[in-house]
């Protein structure tokens, strides 16, 4: 927890020095040039000032030697799969290269770069203490919730995006310090810059009508479905643009004069300069075909800013998306739905934490985020609706949101701050009971009950006196067996009560034997494998607390 603290300073403090690069980076690209320059028109030089933006951090992040990533979802694969050891000469070169894009006008996040940036912190600090790499993956989660928590001035926010996120465990050993990481983190930024607000909410009142209840899941299923867009979109875009013809230099200064004629397009919606901040317009100030039209304009430059070359995060760009979106919605129920009941401003701001949740596939980060930007308690039902039905509906028409979809487009499969891939690796061969027990086809119920209670076993595979299988039997139809009256229950033996089931094979992976287990509901399957004339044998019993004991072994690997 002392560790986590510290980490949460030093956060906090990278948090202000990284705004300041922003802000140098603002006055140098764009604010100084266009005071400056009077000759060419305003709208052509903002236009080039972006697309020169862009090329430079495509420049310097390719002179430094950086590979891709030092983003949100490499922190994750670190933590999954490097023992949380994270290269700080990468992420700094990453850095200066996310404050050129942002200082440029390019639609990017500089969230997700400083939660990189407190990740790194705390992934230094834990090697230079020479922590254990249990602890040294919790510092690297403390260093991404102090980052998030500064930059939103969010503490609960950034702890749970670091819990929910980068670590995948709400364990109590990661629980404390991270908690304490991100309070500190916020309250290290907040003393040196103030309590910066992102926007203002106007007062609604009663602003959130029960009839509003039935109402917000159509906020939530719109929500999800441009969520799985975004993500979709995110994916696809990186192969167009490689399409463009010409050298490597091309695709950062074609893709910069595309955002900066989008911004161009959006009367200087669109065109910030680098910090978080949502214009009151998109609160339900415009007509809902011009904000539907922003959301989706924000995508498409959001998207082409890092595909082109750009570095920055897709976070804060999604409250932006959201936020138009709902207001949009808010604006045309408004016009249908008689009485006072919809206001826009407030769906307009239930709808940050739709489209996040959808996006990231992080909920209770998206809940407690818009939750912390707005300090009203009457929003926290209209978001968990609208944020639960967003993610489900935009799981249900996208496998993967932005993270763990930039991490599977490079054959990454985490979960739970895991890699889910050792599943597919692992065979059911290294799991398997061989000398589990077995009752004869013959045996009286009796005679299976008291096997049953003997050797502690819920399951028990039923064999014919040639070896095959015949099925299973478990306690559950076991005990229905035994209720029957004692006369007819004498008669009966293990062939009459035996049940069909499943079964696996040695060679399949045991994400594909769990599958199996979940299809029919059952704890155990038997395992048969050929003989050498080809006849299926009894090989075994697989049990759902044996292949993850055997994937809790693999896993000490990264530890």
């Amino acid at each position: 927890m002392l560790a986590g603290a510290v980490v949460g300073v030093l956060s906090g403090v990278v948090v202000i020095g990284f705004y300041g690069l922003i802000d140098l980076s603002h006055l140098a690209l764009k604010a100084w040039p266009e005071r400056h320059v009077s000759e060419i028109p305003a709208a052509i030089f903002g236009v080039g000032l972006t697309s020169f933006g862009l090329w430079l951090a495509w420049y310097v992040a390719r002179r430094a030697g950086v590979a891709e990533g030092q983003n949100v979802p490499d922190v994750q694969r670190a933590v999954a799969k490097r023992g949380g050891i994270i290269s700080s000469r990468a992420v700094a070169a990453r850095t200066f290269a996310s404050a050129i894009t942002l200082g440029s006008g390019a639609s990017v996040g500089g969230e997700g770069p400083i939660a990189v940036l407190g990740a790194a912190v705390g992934s230094q600090l834990g090697r230079r203490l020479k922590f254990q790499p249990r602890h040294l993956k919790i510092l690297v989660g403390c260093g991404a919730a102090a980052g998030i928590a500064g930059a939103f001035n969010a503490p609960f926010a950034g702890a749970f995006f670091a819990l929910e996120e980068i670590l995948g465990s709400f364990s109590v050993g990661a629980f404390s310090p991270v908690v304490i990481a991100s309070v500190v983190g916020a309250l290290t930024v907040e003393a040196v810059l103030g309590t910066r607000l992102a926007f203002h909410m106007p007062a609604i009142a009663d602003g959130h009508h029960l009839a509003n209840a039935l109402l917000y899941p159509i906020l939530g299923i719109a929500c999800g479905l441009v969520s799985a867009l975004y993500s979709r979109l995110d994916g696809i875009a990186p192969s167009i643009l490689r399409r463009i013809p010409g050298p490597e230099w091309v695709r950062p200064v074609v893709g910069g004069a595309v955002v900066g004629v989008v911004g161009l397009a959006s009367g200087g919606l669109l065109a910030g300069n680098g910090h978080l901040a949502l214009p009151d317009e998109v609160f339900g100030g415009l007509a809902r075909y011009v904000l539907i039209a922003l959301a989706f304009a924000k995508m498409l430059a959001t998207i082409i800013s890092l595909s082109a070359g750009g570095s920055g995060g897709v976070f804060t760009p999604a409250l932006f998306i959201g936020a138009s979106l709902g207001g949009g919605v808010g604006t045309l129920l408004a016009d249908i739905v008689p009485g006072d009941v919809v206001h826009p401003a407030s769906w307009a701001l239930v709808g940050m934490a739709g489209l996040v949740s959808g996006a990231t596939r992080a909920p209770l980060t998206a809940i407690f985020m818009v939750f912390e930007l707005t300090n009203d308690s009457s929003y926290v039902a209209p978001l968990m609706i609208v944020s639960v039905v967003a993610f489900v509906t935009a799981r249900r028409f996208s496998t993967y949101g932005l993270y763990d979809g930039w991490l599977a487009r490079r054959g990454e499969y985490l979960t739970h701050g895991y890699d889910a891939a050792i599943m597919d690796h692992l065979n059911v061969r290294e799991a398997v009971n061989h000398v589990a027990p077995r009752v004869a086809a013959h045996l009286p119920v009796a005679a299976v009950a008291s096997v049953m209670g003997d050797e502690r076993v819920s399951t028990l595979p039923v064999l014919e006196e040639t070896g095959a299988l015949l099925g299973v039997i478990s306690s559950q139809e076991l005990h229905d067996v035994l209720q029957l009256p004692s006369d007819r229950r004498r008669e009966l033996t293990a062939k009459d009560v035996v049940v069909t089931v499943t079964t696996l094979q040695s060679t399949m992976s045991l994400n594909e034997a769990l599958a199996a287990m979940a299809a029919v509901g059952r704890d155990a399957l038997p395992v048969v494998d050929a003989d050498s004339d080809g006849v299926q044998r009894f090989a075994g019993m697989l049990t759902r607390g044996a292949v993850f004991s055997v994937y809790d072994r693999a896993l000490q690997q990264f530890e």
